[in-house]
């Protein structure tokens, strides 16, 4: 089978939330364990996964050196980070394959994704980045062309557009790398936020893409048997923190879209993988699952997590 994994945030920290050097190392060579007893098993797998408290890192770095040096832009931090975690789980997964005994290679594509120009979130930016400064502080970072918001009793914060994946841009190359064999890491962070200019040339923009709603696009783009979008819980459930609290099982895309009408899934965070799954469904024809880590062999055989399955 062709899988395409989105590892979420846990993945890529401790289970406190740290994202130390050591702390991503560790939290990344126990994820590639999982995607190497997929991969021993005989099946072609490309890696996407978050980027947040790498970014978040990243854009401290900018804070405290605004006054000294020009902050770098949003979407060379996600490049960056791209680049970074890339390799890690490279050697992460490297390592995992030869105690295996499987012979085979490992590839990361620092990749695109496109979005409209004209995608209504340029106008109105809300996406909350970065942590709370005073006033002063902001301002050396407003002077720069960021865009602050006060929150009150917490003081300012960036926010930028998140506006909608339209495509990955880089897709035929992770198909073709896949094709020759390579376990694929690619749209980290939900892709490099581009744009295309109206003289048809490409340039990155400064946008938080939902890194779920890209892994339904890298999914049908490389035709993936499966999409599973790998988090810290084995499957979504109704009832969420209430005593009536049940896994949602397999359920076909229409009833998932009922499901998640009455449920309202937080946005910030189940709301994003439930969406997922079911648009690639949907578009893709092929199931889509919510499971753990821990989970993502049996939920490739049906027998773990949330399963949305076309109508």
């Amino acid at each position: 089978m062709r899988i395409v994994i989105a590892l979420g945030g846990n993945a890529m920290t401790s289970k406190d939330g740290r994202a130390r050097v050591e702390d991503q190392q560790v939290a990344i060579a126990e994820a590639c364990e999982h995607v190497a007893d997929l991969v021993a098993a005989g099946h072609d797998v490309l890696l996407t996964h978050g980027n947040g408290p790498q970014v978040g890192n990243l854009l401290l770095k900018n804070e405290l050196a605004a006054a000294e040096v020009p902050p770098v832009p949003l979407d060379w931090c996600d490049a960056s980070t791209q680049a970074t975690i890339g390799v890690t789980v490279m050697d992460a997964l490297d390592a995992a394959l030869a105690v295996r005994g499987v012979d085979k290679r490992t590839a990361t594509l620092v990749s695109r994704t496109l979005v409209d120009v004209d995608d209504p979130g340029f106008d109105n930016p809300t996406k909350p980045i970065g942590r709370h400064l005073s006033r002063e502080d902001a301002q050396v970072l407003i002077d720069h062309g960021q865009r602050f918001v006060e929150v009150e009793g917490k003081g300012w914060r960036r926010v930028v557009a998140s506006p909608e994946p339209r495509e990955c841009l880089d897709a035929p190359a992770a198909d073709r790398l896949l094709g020759d064999g390579f376990v694929v890491v690619c749209s980290g962070g939900g892709g490099i936020p581009t744009v295309r200019r109206a003289d048809g040339t490409l340039a990155g923009v400064e946008a938080v893409i939902d890194k779920d709603l890209t892994a339904a696009l890298i999914a049908a783009h490389v035709t993936a048997d499966v999409l599973v979008i790998a988090t810290d819980v084995e499957a979504a459930v109704t009832g969420y923190g209430t005593d009536h609290a049940r896994p949602i099982g397999e359920v076909t895309a229409a009833e998932m879209r009922r499901i998640a009408a009455e449920q309202h899934f937080p946005a910030g965070s189940m709301g994003p993988k439930v969406e997922a799954v079911t648009r690639f469904a949907e578009r893709a024809h092929r199931p889509g699952v919510i499971t753990s880590l821990a989970h993502i062999a049996d939920a490739v055989e049906g027998r773990a997590g949330t399963r949305v399955v076309p109508d």
